[in-house]
Formats: C-alpha cells, sequence, structure tokens
C-alpha cells in the first residue's frame, strides 16, 4: 500500500523542483532597471568585481558576452583564465527576461532546465558600467565595457550594494592580465 504513493510523492517533488529553477529571484532590497535596453546591453562586458563562488573561484579575465540567439533568447559566453590550471575556461549558457524586456531582470541557465537570477539593478546611460544582482546576498557581479572603471562608478556601485545588503569588503577584485 505504501509503494503507491512514493511514485506520485516523487513526482510532485521533481515537477516542484522544475517549476522552482524556471522562477528567478532577486534579493529584497534589489530591484531590476526598467526601462532596459537588451540591444544596449549585448556585447562584451569585463568582470570588474564578483562575490566569490565555486563556478568562478581561481578565475581572472573574466569576460561576459551576450548576443541574441534566433530563438529571441540570449546566449551567455563566459570566459576566465584559471590561475591554478593554467588554462581558459568557457561556460555557454541562455539568458531569458523573467517579465518584459525592458526590465532588467533575467533568469540564466548552463545546465539545462535550471535557472539563476540575474539581475542588472543600475546600469549607466551608455550601457559602459553595470551592477548585477544574481539570486540572493551570494551573488553579485560589477561589470564594464572596458578591463577597469572610473572610481565614481565604483563607489557608486558599491553604496548600492552595501545598502542592498552585500557584503562588499567580500568581493573579488578581477585581474586582467592576459589578453581574452
Amino acid at each position: 500500500m505504501k509503494n503507491k504513493y512514493i511514485a506520485p510523492i516523487l513526482l510532485g517533488a521533481g515537477i516542484a523542483a522544475v517549476l522552482y529553477s524556471c522562477g528567478s529571484t532577486i534579493p529584497e532590497k534589489a530591484v531590476a532597471v526598467t526601462n532596459f535596453d537588451k540591444a544596449k546591453y549585448l556585447g562584451k562586458w569585463f568582470e570588474i568585481a564578483r562575490l566569490d563562488y565555486k563556478w568562478e573561484k581561481d578565475l581572472n579575465n573574466v569576460t561576459a558576452e551576450y548576443s541574441l540567439n534566433d530563438n529571441g533568447t540570449i546566449k551567455v559566453d563566459n570566459k576566465g583564465y584559471d590561475v591554478k590550471k593554467d588554462k581558459w575556461e568557457e561556460s555557454i549558457g541562455k539568458a531569458k527576461f523573467v517579465k518584459k524586456d525592458n526590465v532588467g531582470m533575467l533568469k540564466v541557465s548552463f545546465f539545462g532546465p535550471f535557472y539563476a537570477g540575474y539581475n542588472v539593478i543600475a546600469v549607466d546611460q551608455d550601457y559602459k558600467y553595470a551592477l548585477v544582482a544574481g539570486e540572493s546576498l551570494k551573488y553579485m557581479w560589477i561589470l564594464s565595457r572596458e578591463k577597469t572603471i572610473p572610481e565614481s562608478i565604483k563607489a557608486d556601485f558599491l553604496i548600492k550594494a552595501r545598502e542592498i545588503g552585500y557584503n562588499v569588503s567580500d568581493l573579488i577584485w578581477v585581474k586582467h592580465d592576459k589578453m581574452n
């Protein structure tokens, strides 16, 4: 009798996991950019700083390049140089807008149906610098179209990140000393 309940419970748990993975969250005090211009955001970005996590551990010279896929999703091509392994690493994924494509709230996947939040919470009017929040206070990136960022922009982004609740003293400041 107990065995007939196992399959529906496992199926329900699987459906719940898939539905959860298809959503996107944003830290409580963070707000995604409105009037977001997808076309201006596309292209190559240099990672200036990040909160470190296992997928980017030991990476320098990190870039992210965004382009449109034929199906309307955004191709995400992340590259970085692993200083411990002495080799380039690359991850290709896709991003989709969570709401409308004029709101900087996206979800990104590098592993099949599993998505994580990618929220543009600040961008300058020329789309040269961006502050990106992940789905929680464990994930944050500062991006630039160049390998450096002006101190004034950096200071503004750090203030905003602190106000949201990020521990900015944990940021890894990415080195860009290799060609990529």
